[in-house]
């Protein structure tokens, strides 16, 4: 069973620790485009320090501790799921274009059964 949800109050450091992620995501974006003269190397390289930096910093903070516990527990009930076969997904793929074909059918015949009744009999438009 997955943990129950419980009410956290934000504190002053998780809030600093939120502005200070966001912080070095400006940072590194800035780094990126004021780095244009060094080269790619070094501009991608501060940028993806810069968003590490910024993803470590996220991660200890409640929010970031939170959104772990999330991924932690749907990873859990991915390996809980019972995935098909390849026959029984092979077959459910037969009969879905299967009904594709015969709604296509269907909605063909209508539109000119549809058609001929308002054209030819009702409006006389085609002689």
């Amino acid at each position: 069973m997955a943990t129950s949800p419980v009410e956290t109050v934000t504190t002053g450091a998780d809030k600093a620790k939120l502005f200070a992620a966001v912080a070095l995501v400006v940072a590194s974006i800035a780094g990126f485009y004021l780095l244009a003269k060094q080269g790619p190397l070094i501009q991608w390289g501060a940028l993806l320090l810069g968003l590490a930096c910024a993803a470590a910093v996220f991660l200890v903070s409640e929010h970031g501790r939170q959104l772990v516990g999330f991924g932690s527990d749907a990873w859990r009930e991915v390996k809980k799921v019972v995935w098909p076969t390849r026959k029984e997904t092979l077959q459910m793929t037969g009969y879905v274009f299967g009904f594709v074909v015969l709604m296509a059918l269907f909605l063909w015949f209508t539109d000119k059964t549809l058609e001929w009744v308002l054209y030819d009999l009702v409006l006389g438009w085609r002689k």
